[in-house]
């Protein structure tokens, strides 16, 4: 018990030097080409999030080995302290899809809108650039720029689909190239539809995330309640005493290693799977044309 104590009280000595020390670090100076509003980070970058947790999870394992004489739970303490942040994460992967394609569909409206005052197809996705949603304005972009490059529509509309990499976007990309084909009218009418068409998609992934989530939010209730029971019966040397024999090490480690599976097999069935795309990805970048298509020049 006072061996326990005396560690978080070592572990928690540690953190707070490692805190002091970076905040005595000398701020950057600013510029006064940054004193411009810039939107602020509220979190560090993945990198920086995966050293300390490295740090705290290799300090925590060392003070539990010098503690309990326990290298298997040293090591548990370690992967539990690294790796749980992931298991028990929320897909932030699948919800920006959905909001990037939200934005796909805003864009192929305002197209659409664009298109209904008798404008070529060209000069609609460059008149674009300038209200496009955030989410895809460099995608649009992009492509403005590629079709001022004197590439052929269906070119940079192939890289545009490219950009986007979703296969519910590939059907507008589809939409978009058959009339740079046709160069007939109904192209504001066809383009409303597909955009509700992806509306409906977008609404239903949204339910299909938080049905998902669901799942996920009762194993991080059953994984918090599982550790703060264990860490109440560490308290206890009595609790402990079969774990410090071999055998107890090889019992201890299988249920570790059964209970992460678990995790890892309940996260990867909540995972969103990419559906196929339409059009297969580009090994190589098309090259721009020195000319335009009859298409564009009618």
């Amino acid at each position: 018990m006072t061996g326990l104590l005396a560690a978080l009280a070592g572990v928690a000595i540690t953190a707070g030097a490692v805190l002091a020390v970076t905040g005595m670090l000398p701020a950057p100076v600013s510029s006064p080409q940054a004193a411009r509003p810039r939107p602020r980070r509220r979190w560090p970058s993945g990198r920086n999030r995966a050293g300390w947790r490295t740090l705290v999870a290799v300090t925590a394992g060392v003070a539990v080995w010098l503690v309990t004489g326990m290298p298997v739970a040293a090591a548990i303490v370690a992967i539990t302290v690294w790796g749980l942040p992931i298991l028990l994460s929320t897909s932030t992967a699948a919800a920006a899809g959905i909001d990037r394609l939200e934005a796909v569909e805003e864009w192929t409206r305002r197209l659409a809108d664009v298109l209904v005052v008798g404008v070529g197809l060209e000069q609609a996705i460059t008149a674009t650039t300038r209200t496009c949603p955030q989410l895809v304005s460099n995608e649009v972009a992009t492509l403005s720029a590629r079709l001022q490059a004197r590439w052929t529509t269906e070119a940079a509309l192939r890289a545009f689909a490219d950009d986007l990499d979703d296969a519910t976007a590939d059907l507008v990309v589809a939409t978009l190239i058959l009339a740079a084909r046709r160069r007939g009218p109904g192209l504001p009418r066809v383009l409303a539809a597909v955009a509700d068409s992806v509306a409906d998609e977008v609404a239903m992934r949204r339910t299909v995330e938080a049905d998902r989530a669901k799942p996920r939010a009762t194993a991080r209730a059953v994984t918090f309640i599982t550790l703060g029971v264990v860490a109440v019966g560490s308290l206890n040397t009595t609790y402990l005493q079969p774990y410090q024999t071999l055998l107890g090490q090889l019992v201890l480690a299988a249920i570790t290693v059964g209970f992460v599976a678990a995790l890892a097999w309940m996260r990867a069935l909540t995972l969103t799977t990419p559906a196929s795309r339409l059009f297969q990805p580009r090994t190589t970048t098309a090259e721009p044309q020195l000319s335009w298509t009859a298409g564009r020049t009618s």
